[in-house]
Order: C-alpha cells, then structure tokens, then sequence
C-alpha cells in the first residue's frame, strides 16, 4: 500500500485561510487594474494630444484584458463558491465581496475577451471622433462608429444572456432589475405628469425671467468660482482634481481621488454651476463609501441609477431650491460682483427654475429634462431593435424634439452629437438620469420625514446635514447594497415615482402660479 503523506491530505481538503488571501489577491489585482483604467481612461480625453488616442486605445485594451482574465480565471469561480459557503467565517463585508464579484463575473465571463478589448478599442477611438464630429457638425464622420458599436454591443448581450433581448440586457447593467417593461412604465407616469404640467407653464401669464444671469462671465473666474462650489458643496478637496473638458463627468478611482470634469460658457455661467453640483453629487458618493472597503469590488456607487440620484440631488433638489439660493448668491456675487451685485436670491431662484424647452439635455431644467431622456431612450431601442440605423438618428432626434419639446433642431453639434455616451457606448444608461431623479426625491422625502432640517441647511449653506443622511443611508455602502435594497431601507418602502412626480407638480406649480 503506497504512503500518504499529510501534505498530500491536506491539499484535498478545504482551506478557507488560503481561499480568502487568494480573495484579497484578487481583489488587489482588480483595484490596481481598475485604478489604471480609471485614470487613462478619465484623464486620457482631457490632457493627451490628439496623436496618442490609438495608443491609449491599445493600453485600455491591454488592461481590460488583463482584468477580464483575472476575474474569470477558471479558478475563481470555484473560489467564490467554496468562499460563498463560510458566511460564518468571512463577516458581512467580505461576503458582500464574493457576492459582488460572483455577480461581475458572471456578466463578464461568457463574453470572449478579444470582443471585450476590441471594444474598448473601438470606443476610444469613436470617442476621439465624437469629439471632432460635434466640433465640426459632422454627424457623418461619427455614423458608422455608431453602427459599430451598437452592433458590438448586440454581440456583447448574446454572449452574457441569449435569452433575453439584447437592450435590456445593458438596462440591467446600468440599474439590475430593470428592463424596458419597468422604464416603459416609469415614463409613462413622468410622462402624465410633465406634458400636461409644462404645457400649463408656458400658458401661464407668470412667468419667471433669467434675465438676472444673463451677461458675459468671464471663464477663468468660472474656475474659480466653480472650485468654491466644489467646497460649498462640501467636497474633499484634497481627494479632488477638477478638470476641463467638452462632456462634464466624474470618474471616482478611490474615494481618495475623484476626478470631476465641468465647461465653462461664458454666456451662460448657470451651466457652470449646475454642471460641478451635478458632478459634484457624484463626487461626494465616491468619498463617502466606506474606508473599510477601500481596494475592494466594493467601492463605488451600486448602480448608475443610484449615482445619478445623487448628482441630480444636489444639482437641483439642493442646487435649485429656494433655501439655498442665497448662499449660492453669496458665491455668484464673490466672483462676479459687477453682475450680481444687485441680484436678490428670490431673482436667482427665478431664474434658474424656468421652465424652457430648449435643444441640450445638460441645460435643461428640471421639468424638461425627463423629455429629453424619453427621446433617447426610444431612439436607442430603435437602434438594438435593428428598425433603425445611425443614418437615421438625425432625422428620428429632430422628430421626436419637435414632438416632446416643440423644438426645432437646427443642427446635429445640438442635436444627435451633443452627449458622449454613445460614442463610449453607453447603451442603456440615459434612463437612469430619470429614475435618478426620481430616487432622490423619495430620498429627500424620507430624510425630511426623519427629521432632517433640509431647508434649513441649504438656507445656513452647510449642507453637513444632508451628507451625514445620505451618507448614513446611501454613500458608505458602496456596491455592498442594491438600490432596490437601499431605498427600501432608508425610506421605509419601495421605489414609488409619486414623490418625483408630486415633486415637480408642487414646485413648477407654485414657480408659474398655475391656478391663481
């Protein structure tokens, strides 16, 4: 009979020690890959010359393969299985690791990595094209890239689930558990509540004017005054770069560096401001997840739906409200005293709540701005269910804003052009703009039923308040909740659009006195 030696004995058993340190090599590898994404990828746009976006687009490509193969690596799978059955041993945060990564395994293990990294290739380069395509009106030049990348995308969605349709594959990428059924009926319930209350608006003999803002804002007292935003938000300042660039964003690597991008017009200095409290409220989810998953699959928001309910939070539930326009003036006025010297904070609430059908998403206001979303929602299902191609978005975008907005499009650079996401490939995220908006009014809802002196902070401008609700709430924790689970647990009951909708109906009503 031949000898067994221990080592031998050992080696078959379970060894949850060794199982766990793989876990936190991955995990290692996963943050260092990301973090070197995350930073070419958000910095590359800004700060390359033009010449080097092939080679940024061969580093990506490099770099996602390299996490693709880390992650689905035959050996994981049965590593979280094996980690996944020691729940008792690992606590609740490394479980909500393994689950996590079990779930972006999944996602991204059937799908070959050489389409993964010809994608990524594919979508620097449409990037780059975007970017001189909008500058120049060409809506040409950026078509085929179009069709390219949806096609792409269609391939991408049979390999994760070829069962289900394609869009709705990269629905629940974007916000998990949702599909065209869930959005079909969330729109349709903004929808009965925006047409008919912006159709009242513009009947309305009161109107708000903007005529407070209008002038010529210098741009570099833009930066600085938006840097002053940033602090008045309540940002980490020494954990923050801000950056110039054509498509603001935020790009979160570690809660320690976040990176904010924004523009400045200078005709119009309110797209500065609502563009860094907007990317702000993304920044502050970022910084606010817990130190306790830093170099984790933890870190980050949960889902883009939940992100955007935070950026469209402080863009406007805090942003526009009447309370904090006053210390929103104090700042204006620092940086432009000659323009806003003799502006009153009731001339500036005015002022950047009207209601206005206009051409560019980002600007829009608040009660426009689900139409906007409605129009590429659809054009994007038109597009994955092949009844359209990109030749036809031009005319399908000029169409559908003529019918949502009563606007005419007068070129693509306003039109089709005018946001990055498709050229990143970004399918399937535009909704979650809406559904973030409505999120954060039931948020803000919940935080004032909790006692929250909302109004109160943004009237003092120390919105420490708010933070520490949404931070207790929301923020620390990361990927480790879904939002399902997260607005269940800070508001007492599941996602309802009534309070988004009930939001706008009170507000605009009373902006455009509707009835009296």
């Amino acid at each position: 009979m031949a000898e067994t030696h221990p080592t031998q004995i050992n080696a078959a058993l379970p060894n949850p020690r060794a199982d766990m340190e793989a876990l936190d090599e991955l995990e290692r590898t996963l943050f260092s890959l990301g973090y070197a994404l995350g930073e070419i990828g958000s910095l590359g746009p800004v700060i390359d010359p033009p010449k080097a976006t092939a080679q940024r687009g061969e580093a990506m490509a490099s770099l996602q393969e390299m996490a693709v193969h880390a992650l689905c690596d035959p050996s994981v799978g049965p590593l979280l299985d094996r980690l996944e059955e020691q729940p008792e041993l690992l606590g609740e945060r490394r479980m909500a690791q393994v689950r996590v990564l079990k779930r972006d395994r999944a996602s991204l293990v059937d799908v070959p990595a050489e389409e993964q990294a010809a994608f990524s290739r594919l979508t620097v380069e449409a990037n780059d094209v975007w970017r001189r395509a909008k500058a120049a009106n060409d809506w040409a030049s950026f078509e085929p890239y179009l069709d390219r990348i949806v096609d792409s995308l269609r391939r991408m969605a049979a390999f994760k689930d070829p069962a289900r349709d394609p869009y709705d594959v990269w629905l629940d990428e974007y916000e998990r558990g949702c599909d065209r059924a869930f959005y079909d009926a969330f729109f349709s319930e903004v929808k009965d509540t925006v047409v008919p209350l912006l159709a009242d608006c513009m009947a309305s003999r009161h109107k708000p004017s903007h005529a407070c803002v209008d002038g010529v804002f210098d741009e570099e007292r833009q930066w600085r005054l938006a840097e002053d935003l940033a602090r008045l938000e309540g940002l980490d300042m020494d954990a923050l770069w801000i950056g110039r660039t054509e498509h603001p964003f935020t790009s979160g690597l570690s809660r320690d560096f976040v990176i904010v991008t924004g523009h400045a017009y200078p005709d119009n200095v309110l797209s500065n401001v609502f563009s860094v409290l907007h990317e702000g409220g993304h920044a502050l989810y970022e910084q606010g997840v817990s130190a306790d998953y830093a170099g984790t699959s933890l870190v980050g928001g949960t889902s883009m739906g939940m992100h955007e309910a935070q950026s469209r939070f402080f863009e406007n539930l805090v942003g526009r409200s009447e309370a904090f326009a006053e210390p929103l003036l104090a700042v204006l006025r620092r940086h432009f005293p000659g323009q806003f010297g003799r502006v009153t904070a009731h001339q500036l609430y005015l002022a950047e709540n009207c209601a206005e059908p206009g051409l560019v998403r980002t600007e829009a206001d608040e009660l426009t701005y689900p139409l906007h979303i409605m129009v590429r929602y659809e054009i994007e299902q038109l597009l994955f269910s092949g009844e359209a191609t990109a030749a036809d978005v031009p005319a399908l975008w000029a169409e559908k804003y003529g019918s949502y907005l009563g606007v005419t499009v007068p070129d693509d650079a306003r039109g089709a052009l005018q946001d990055t996401h498709w050229s990143d490939g970004s399918f399937g995220y535009f909704p979650t703009y809406a559904l973030g908006s409505a999120f954060g009014a039931q948020l803000k809802a919940a935080m004032v039923a909790q006692g929250v002196d909302f109004e109160g902070a943004c009237a003092s401008g120390d919105l420490a308040p708010a933070r520490a609700w949404l931070g207790e709430k929301i923020w620390r924790w990361g990927r480790a909740k879904d939002s399902g689970e997260l607005i269940e647990a800070a508001c007492g009951e599941g996602f309802s659009a009534r309070y988004f909708t009930d939001y706008l109906t009170e507000k605009f009503s009373a902006l455009y006195r509707l009835g009296a």
